[in-house]
């Protein structure tokens, strides 16, 4: 079997096969199965799903990491090796990047003896509920790393493309929730009670009002709602209203500001309504902050390995990598998988084709990084 016909059959295996953030046994299982095959040590740490392999010797070490939880989505992609498990999918390619590198893992194990240093492969859990990165640090699994690199396939680029940027590339995320309590009456009789619907409704349309004029338009903002929930029956005003949302931001002074505003329009809104409104934040990953150095190294090794290369844009998703990058430099890059349907989507189905160009990428990388580093 070729080297690349193994990395897609492996791929294949895990996207047959999804677990969600926190739940990754099976996986677990896999990956440590095939790494400790090809010869990889598989250091312990306390990761209770999650698997970390090392190849080489020597004080230096960098780290590459692949995530391998799967989302909560009913695959509709129609390929023969659809998701076995009803309601769960790898619909983001944490399928893909695990096979990239298992793929890194393995090159870089047939020349172990001529590495300057030791490369560490985590294959991370719970990236989607972004609670991974931090337990992986917390096991103790970036100690002595001076530099780390990932990926994610990027669907809007042609395979055998490369992104990057130094500084802000993802965005810090955070969610709101805000339950708005007015009083409940008779639809027939509104004027007898307080309508949260009504004031829920207005207060949408006020929060889509930051982005356009409390914040300066060269500034990247996202606020979207994303959720509405109040109401049981069709001729009853209800007493209260849930409003759930998301807010994407690049800048600190910036992310502190949305949050101010949004509560200042729920105060606002609560007194003029005489209504109750609570706002509750719920703070994400941070924005990823790709270290200038490390960032430019990436693209010219992509280059140098045959890949067109580009400037990413910024990117208003969310990825816990981030937290890495708030303790040890490197740099997230994007790989083109060229899929007609986009991240997340229930018939995502990214090419192949880019999954063993990939291998041989972080492969160098990895290796040139322990050179210059």
């Amino acid at each position: 079997m070729t080297f690349r016909q193994q990395l897609i059959n492996w791929r294949r295996e895990l996207h047959q096969h999804p677990e969600l953030s926190g739940q990754e046994v099976e996986t677990t299982a896999r990956l440590r199965h095939w790494l400790a095959g090809a010869g990889l040590r598989l250091p312990q740490y306390p990761l209770s799903t999650g698997v970390v392999a090392e190849v080489g010797k020597g004080e230096k070490v960098i780290a590459l990491r692949a995530d391998i939880d799967a989302l909560p989505i009913e695959e509709s992609s129609g390929v023969d090796f659809s998701s076995g498990n009803p309601g769960v999918m790898h619909a983001c390619g944490h399928d893909v990047h695990s096979s990239v590198m298992l793929g890194a893992a393995l090159l870089l194990k047939e020349h172990e003896k001529q590495l300057p240093g030791r490369v560490r492969i985590i294959f991370q859990p719970a990236e989607e509920n972004f609670t991974g990165a931090k337990a992986v640090i917390k096991a103790g699994a970036l100690e002595g790393v001076s530099a780390i690199f990932g990926m994610h396939n990027e669907p809007g680029l042609p395979v055998g493309t490369f992104a990057t940027r130094g500084g802000a590339f993802y965005a810090n995320v955070d969610r709101f929730v805000i339950r708005v309590r007015g009083k409940g009456a008779h639809a027939a009789r509104p004027h007898e009670g307080n309508d949260a619907i009504l004031l829920a409704g207005q207060l949408v349309t006020a929060l889509q009002s930051i982005a356009s004029r409390n914040i300066s338009t060269l500034e990247s903002v996202v606020v979207s709602v994303t959720r509405i929930q109040g109401g049981n029956t069709w001729n009853v005003l209800p007493e209260s209203v849930e409003l759930e949302g998301t807010v994407r931001t690049h800048q600190p002074p910036i992310q502190r500001q949305v949050e101010k505003r949004i509560r200042e329009l729920a105060e606002g809104f609560a007194t003029a309504f005489g209504a109750q409104i609570e706002v509750e934040w719920y703070a994400g990953p941070t924005t990823l902050v790709n270290d200038e150095k490390w960032a430019a190294f990436a693209t010219r090794v992509a280059q140098d390995t045959g890949y067109s290369t580009q400037t990413a844009d910024v990117h208003m998703g969310g990825e816990d990598f981030a937290v890495y990058l708030k303790t040890i430099p490197g740099a997230f890059v994007s790989i083109g998988s060229a899929s007609e349907f986009g991240l997340h989507h229930p018939a995502f189905n990214p090419d192949e084709a880019l999954i063993e160009g990939a291998a041989r990428y972080f492969a160098s990388l990895a290796e040139q990084a322990l050179i210059e580093n």
